[in-house]
């Protein structure tokens, strides 16, 4: 299993991180989740063709992470590329709303010209697909936010995206051996619904994950001194994600 680090930024534009987005490889898999503005860019720079992707999954409906979804559409509908491989799209509840309001707007130019697309929502559980498996559970951030959980082979990592600490999220993230966590706010400038370094921190070790992965800066986070903070109640490896950053599980 492979962890890409797409985007690690937020809503606030930055010249060294782009907008949410997490690349997963697993079991002949290239799974999505999350898309914000500027993740195909950054993908076709580390190689990555719209091609490739076979499931995208969304935390959470705010712009910052949903901002690409209409542009990948698009794109897969160049007579050029003929995709053919099928794409699933799946988002927490109110998704199957959120992507009506899409189609309503774009009409033909957001259907599928050569592939299948099947769009849905969930609000949590397991899905199988064989060489692996997915979990999801909701967290403390809007009201259906989901986070994620990527099983094959013994090996397993958790992503939390948006969330303020929760049971949920140390439950869902529990023995995984890497724990994407967002990291929003340094130390002294929490904010309702995210995370700080020690926060994370606190749910990676509450959880046993050996591997910790910082992501989801806004620009204070880039000025401030978020390790110590997070090493302070976390006793793992620990990293600030930049984009492009990749943790392979073997």
């Amino acid at each position: 299993m492979e962890v890409i680090a797409i985007g690690t930024g937020t809503a606030i534009p930055s010249a060294r991180r782009g907008a949410p987005c997490l690349l997963v490889r697993v079991g002949g898999a290239q799974v999505l989740f999350d898309c914000g503005a500027g993740s195909l860019r950054t993908l076709a720079g580390l190689g990555v063709s719209p091609l490739a992707i076979t499931h995208l999954y969304f935390t959470h409906l705010h712009p910052d992470h949903t901002g690409d979804l209409v542009p990948l559409l698009f794109a897969l509908r160049n007579p050029d590329w003929r995709r053919e491989a099928p794409l699933r799209v799946t988002g927490p509840v109110g998704f199957l709303s959120f992507f009506g309001h899409l189609e309503a707007a774009y009409g033909h130019w957001v259907a599928p010209s050569s592939y299948e697309l099947a769009v849905d929502e969930w609000a949590g559980g397991i899905r199988a697909f064989g060489a692996w498996q997915l979990r999801a559970a909701p967290v403390r951030h809007l009201a259906h936010s989901l986070a994620y959980r990527v099983e094959a082979e013994g090996r397993a990592v958790a992503f939390t995206g948006d969330t303020d600490y929760c049971a949920s999220i140390v439950e869902l993230a529990r023995g995984a051996d890497l724990l994407v966590s967002e990291c929003s706010f340094p130390e002294g400038m929490k904010v309702e619904g995210h995370l700080t370094p020690s926060l994370a921190g606190r749910i990676a070790a509450e959880a046993g994950c050996p591997r910790l992965l910082l992501t989801h800066f806004y620009p204070p986070c880039d000025a401030t001194e978020i390790l110590e903070p997070c090493r302070q109640v976390f006793a793992g490896e620990v990293q600030v994600a930049e984009d492009g950053t990749r943790v392979v599980l073997d």
